[in-house]
């Protein structure tokens, strides 16, 4: 018989890397949260979730089982060789850790597939990531990099963390690039998805010296930023990042990539059209007709974004607040380093 197990157990296990969790619920129900590194194996497609759904609420709920069963027995032998290419202990779970996951875990265990239930399903762990987040005391501090649109902070910030530097990157967390244009090209996650990311991130970092992230407002995309992490942001140190503007509009067209989405940069470049000098943003518009970008880049760095980061640089005072003056991002990478090690050695006394 499969085994009931509980949150922070399964939580402790997976982060060590000892249990593989298997999220039973439809597809759509995985994409909109899950618990991180999970792996979908559904035992019903969103139409057939529908389907069992309207007669549990129409019909009758033994009508619905009866149904539910039917469509599961079909696909039993492809769910099970699913299961079986998996090593090490596993634990199923679905919404409230009810029907869906015990049928997984008894059919499984029934195969001599050794599995485990988690107690409660995902609604038991979004409410203990929503909990968590609520009453979180960060303890690092934080050096927040900062700078003008372009200036490849999320580049950096990955690099950084190549290096081994604790840090965390909201706008990959966010999956957006936080801009009007921050979407284009990417899938953003929704505000579950983010949360139990940043948790993730936040508890490994909980014992690190400091944290390095990006200087953010509260939303970032479609998410928003938790008050503790934007008021520690505030708090710590500012590190600017002073990078030609030419380099600039270099690193934009390399990620942004606009000749791919020229529609969808055409789109929303008109909803901050009326906020730019009239001449001005005709001529973005038609660079943008064009296609000739570096134009159109360049002139919204220099009329709309570059005026509107001055505000930002106003939340730091000049005691904490160090621009790094660089020529490309390999330069900003290597000197951010750089003044990390020697401030770390500064505060430690080292």
């Amino acid at each position: 018989m499969f085994q009931d197990i509980n949150l922070e157990e399964v939580l402790d296990l997976h982060q060590q890397q000892q249990m593989k969790l298997i999220d039973v619920r439809s597809p759509s129900e995985f994409e909109n949260g899950s618990i991180p590194g999970s792996i979908n194996i559904p035992i019903f497609t969103d139409k057939e979730r529908a389907e069992v759904g309207t007669l549990y609420t129409q019909v009758s709920v033994q009508a619905a089982k009866d149904r539910g069963l039917e469509i599961f027995s079909d696909k039993l032998p492809t769910f099970i060789e699913k299961f079986k290419q998996i090593e090490g202990p596993k634990a199923v779970y679905c919404w409230r850790g009810g029907m869906r996951s015990k049928t997984a875990a008894t059919v499984i265990d029934l195969m001599g597939i050794s599995v485990s239930r988690l107690i409660g399903g995902v609604r038991s762990y979004r409410k203990w990531v929503v909990d968590s987040l609520d009453s979180f005391e960060m303890k690092p501090n934080v050096y927040a990099l900062n700078g003008y649109t372009g200036a490849g902070k999320t580049i950096i910030l990955n690099e950084l963390i190549k290096k081994g530097l604790p840090a965390i990157d909201l706008e990959g967390r966010a999956q957006h690039r936080g801009s009007i244009f921050g979407q284009i090209g990417l899938n953003p996650n929704n505000q579950k998805t983010f949360d139990s990311l940043l948790l993730d991130d936040l508890i490994q970092l909980q014992d690190s010296p400091f944290t390095i992230t990006e200087a953010e407002s509260k939303r970032v995309g479609k998410v928003t930023v938790p008050d503790f992490l934007l008021r520690k942001m505030e708090q710590g140190t500012e590190i600017f990042i002073d990078m030609p503007i030419e380099e600039r509009v270099r690193n934009i067209l390399t990620e942004y990539q606009p000749w791919n989405y020229p529609e969808e940069f055409l789109r929303a470049f008109k909803l901050i059209k009326k906020r730019i000098h009239t001449p001005i943003a005709t001529q973005i518009e038609k660079d943008l007709l064009a296609e000739n970008y570096s134009s159109a880049v360049q002139l919204l760095l220099e009329y709309y974004y570059d005026p509107r980061y001055e505000h930002s640089r106003e939340q730091y005072p000049s005691d904490r607040s160090y621009t790094i003056q660089v020529k490309d991002v390999d330069d900003a990478i290597t000197s951010i380093s750089e003044f990390l090690t020697a401030q770390h050695a500064v505060n430690t006394g080292s």
